[in-house]
């Protein structure tokens, strides 16, 4: 639950922030890659906070490899999109997979932007991002898959709050993370 909470709060940071069964045998290739949703839009300004943020967490790490970028498309098809690319046959309805044992890979959960803002507020300030979070408002859908080896954790979730320009956005932000 706290990797959850943490995963939320930095997503946040930068923009507010399977299935079930047999995985396929899966090769990774040999090098780390961020592997870019067809059509999404970097947000340098967003990875850049995300780094910041680790910065502030961790002062004695270096950031792992980041990546943020925001698309149109819905959070079901960019979840599906790296579902698939991971080789993982489904997205879990939730977390508890209805109440399996296991954690799913992959599964779809939802969220309040201005609960999870607030989490964070403490480091907003020490960042000096001078963001206003009685802006964000509202609920929101998200998906979360697990890393493959060479591959990043993916967080997909729309609709977002950016919290360097304190604004709802109602586009599918992606944030990649190793």
């Amino acid at each position: 639950m706290k990797r959850l909470q943490i995963t939320t709060g930095i997503l946040l940071l930068i923009s507010s922030l399977a299935g079930c069964g047999k995985e396929d045998d899966y090769t990774e290739p040999e090098a780390f890659s961020f592997v870019v949703y067809p059509g999404s839009r970097y947000q340098g300004e967003l990875t850049e906070a995300q780094k910041q943020g680790h910065r502030v967490l961790k002062p004695n790490e270096e950031p792992p490899p980041i990546a943020v970028y925001d698309t149109d498309a819905s959070v079901e098809d960019v979840a599906s999109f790296y579902a698939k690319s991971y080789g993982y046959g489904t997205i879990a309805p939730d977390p508890t997979d209805n109440l399996s044992a296991t954690k799913p890979v992959a599964y779809f959960r939802t969220g309040d932007l201005a609960t999870d803002t607030v989490a964070i507020a403490i480091l907003l300030e020490q960042l000096k991002f001078g963001t206003d979070v009685s802006k964000a408002q509202g609920a929101y859908k998200a998906a979360e898959i697990e890393p493959r080896p060479n591959r990043p954790r993916v967080t997909v979730q729309r609709p977002y709050f950016n919290v360097k320009t304190s604004q709802v956005v109602d586009r599918t932000i992606i944030l990649m993370s190793r």
